[in-house]
């Protein structure tokens, strides 16, 4: 049955509008005026922002009509804000120094990336101004990444993203406080990272470990394997973090820090905290049979240079992977083996701790994690007690009776 229409009557300067829903978007209607300037899709389920949009759109159609000169339009056009200079306010904004309030690097470009796919969809929309972006339009956009088969954690990070930065130009007057988009966007549950499994991370290992033009990966990949750390961290690990004389490798963040080489890069951890570790027996002959170089970082790429986490990337998927998928098939339709990531030795560490009944405060610790819904999956999936008491539950010899009356 179709959606019941709303009727509003709008009177502008040079027209008389009916405002009306379909599908619960709102259309500005002219055509019962002298002359008949038709319908007009205003683009928004809401009706603060179609009331919002309607006085550009009556001086519009009457610049059209040669009922108002164009300069009229200039003249609104400059409350107007376009994608380029909102963009700019906003990139200053996040990239303000970190003591009053700003980003790092990384989610710096992490909102870069945002802005690289959404402006384009925005332009091929023929909307050329933050002025215009609704919570309809982010409907559309959102649509837009599912169709091109992004998953719904970037579906949830863009989302989130563009909304927080239309109310940050609103908090800075440069946008109406109409603008802002009021669409929920429900948190991701879970993960589709996948977990591999210890023989598959042992063929992982091996493997590298047996050619000698992966001699350069093995190490790095056991430190991920043994760690838990993420590929950003394993990549800025130096040789002054690892604390060989006790055991432990401690990381600090320097987001604060003044006391820094100026040819060093700052490091920053994803949680802005200092944190340490324990070294594990099995990780620590391999970083000491590794050879040191003079720039102090522990790991380097195949002919010794600075690494880059797409480069590592990369390479696990075209040089380890693929040779070693046939080994680990995946079933059709399924995240497998051939399907693991960077990411994925994080969860291999966590679950082998979970396995191991290592005391989940202690693995968030050694993680950097205050609040860890990836360790708490885990931890769930080898949750002793709940199997124990699964097993109670028997058909045959429980001994314990059924109400068949109970509903």
């Amino acid at each position: 049955m179709p959606a019941k229409r709303k009727y509003e009557r709008f009177a502008g300067k040079y027209f008389t509008w009916t405002i009306v829903t379909r599908d619960d978007v709102y259309w500005a209607d002219g055509r019962s005026n002298r002359i008949n300037v038709g319908r007009h899709s205003l683009g928004t389920k809401i009706r603060a922002e179609a009331i919002n949009l309607l006085p550009r759109l009556d001086l519009t159609i009457a610049i059209e009509n040669k009922l108002a000169e164009p300069e009229a339009l200039a003249q609104i056009s400059e409350e107007i804000l376009p994608l380029a200079a909102g963009r700019k306010l906003y990139e200053e904004y996040v990239a303000r120094s970190r003591i009053t309030g700003g980003t790092r690097k990384g989610t710096q470009k992490r909102y870069r990336a945002v802005l690289d796919k959404f402006l384009p969809f925005l332009e091929l929309k023929g909307v050329t101004d933050w002025n215009r972006v609704t919570s309809n339009l982010l409907e559309q956009y959102l649509t837009h990444l599912e169709f091109s088969e992004y998953s719904y954690n970037t579906q949830y990070l863009e989302g989130n993203t563009i909304k927080q930065i239309v109310n940050f130009l609103i908090s800075k007057k440069r946008l109406p406080a109409e603008s802002r988009i009021a669409l929920k966007l429900p948190k991701p549950q879970g993960t589709n990272t996948y977990c591999w499994r210890i023989d598959e991370v042992l063929a992982i290992l091996d493997f590298s470990k047996s050619s000698p033009e992966l001699a350069w990966l093995h190490p790095l990949l056991m430190t991920l394997t043994y760690t838990g750390l993420r590929i950003g961290e394993a990549i800025s690990l130096r040789w002054s973090d690892i604390r060989f004389a006790h055991d432990t490798i401690h990381l600090v963040d320097e987001s604060t820090s003044s006391r820094r080489k100026p040819e060093r890069e700052r490091r920053t951890t994803k949680g802005g905290r200092d944190r340490s570790f324990p070294l594990n027996p099995e990780l620590r002959p391999v970083l000491e049979a590794m050879s040191r170089n003079t720039d102090g970082y522990v790991f380097h790429g195949p002919l010794g240079g600075r690494l880059k986490a797409d480069t590592v990337r990369n390479i696990l998927i075209r040089d380890v992977l693929k040779p070693l998928a046939n080994q680990f098939p995946t079933p059709g339709g399924e995240f497998g083996f051939k399907d693991g990531r960077l990411h994925s030795f994080r969860h291999f560490f966590c679950s082998l701790c979970a396995n191991n009944n290592v005391p989940q405060q202690m693995v968030m610790r050694w993680l950097g994690h205050r609040d860890s819904k990836l360790v708490a999956h885990y931890y769930h999936l080898h949750d002793e007690e709940a199997q124990r008491q699964m097993q109670k539950i028997q058909l045959r010899g429980s001994g314990v009776a059924t109400d068949s009356s109970a509903e």
